[in-house]
């Protein structure tokens, strides 16, 4: 598939679930709160979320043990990382290291003049430099996409989505309301509490996945070649299912491999911040880079 083809239709699919996340945001604070409770309670959640998103890079760094490196200490990696970011177009970002032999590696930051990409040293043990290449241009590619703002949109969503079913469940628990007056009735409303904040979470996750199948594409077209990220991949696959690593779940959705976990297939796939990697390295090779 022509690689424009496949960058567009990825990021309509990511802004389509958004979308869904939103409506049901709205249909569900609606029926709670009225015009003004629900105003007060997506102001609320706006606010948490920005604080998140502003200190995502310092919580994400501090959180993976990362230690800084100048290019006097590195300055392969450092020749590396300037040039994908003069082909990524954007400017270059703070550079660390962190100590784990798993294969890995995570890009984070606000925006591209805030970022920072962080490898694992048995990203660089393991991984010839023209793979280490191809994962470092993955993480450009999130940076060029600002997916931190995009993951943080829709975590701020489905977060308020949460809040609001658990405040309907109190309301029911201690009698807040008049069920005659409820639309939604007391089916309704228990259906509402347990359903909606797993389609919330679903909807998060699905975008968590498109993010990822757009960095992988955006990666290959900045290197103007697929096989490179396509090949470290496949290396990524079996060094996190082979050497432990100790990470935050909070933060294990950054990485370009998961770290903590190996994926499943069926229904289990749907609760996977990452797409499986073979679907990955299968979508990677069939692109048509030019």
């Amino acid at each position: 598939m022509n690689i424009t083809a496949t960058r567009f239709t990825t990021q309509a699919r990511t802004w389509i679930l958004i979308a869904g996340l939103g409506a049901l945001l709205i249909v569900l604070g609606g029926q709670l709160f009225g015009a003004s409770g629900y105003l007060l309670f997506a102001a609320f959640s706006v606010i948490m979320t920005f604080v998140s998103y502003w200190f995502s890079a310092k919580f994400a760094i501090r959180a993976s043990h990362a230690q800084p490196v100048s290019e006097q200490q590195d300055p392969e990696l450092y020749a590396m990382v300037r040039d994908l970011a003069q082909r990524a177009g954007v400017p270059m970002p703070q550079v660390y290291v962190i100590p784990s032999d798993q294969p890995n590696a995570f890009a984070t930051g606000r925006n591209p003049k805030h970022a920072a990409v962080a490898v694992t040293a048995g990203l660089r043990h393991y991984l010839p430099a023209e793979q280490v290449k191809g994962v470092l241009a993955h993480e450009f590619a999130h940076i060029k996409n600002r997916d931190i703002l995009v993951s943080s949109i829709a975590a701020m969503i489905a977060s308020a989505v949460s809040g609001i079913a658990t405040a309907m469940q109190f309301g029911m628990l201690f009698g807040g309301g008049d069920d005659e007056d409820n639309p939604l009735g007391i089916v309704g409303t228990l259906a509402a509490i347990i359903i909606a904040p797993i389609a919330a979470m679903l909807l998060q996750l699905a975008v968590s996945r498109q993010r990822e199948y757009l960095a992988d594409a955006t990666g290959a077209a900045i290197m103007h070649d697929a096989r490179p990220l396509a090949d470290a991949l496949a290396t990524l696959e079996k060094g996190t299912h082979a050497i432990p690593m100790q990470v935050s779940p909070a933060t294990a959705s950054m990485y370009i491999a998961n770290p903590l976990a190996a994926f499943g297939g069926g229904i289990q796939s749907l609760f996977q911040t990452h797409p499986p990697m073979a679907e990955r390295i299968r979508r990677l090779r069939a692109l048509q880079v030019r």
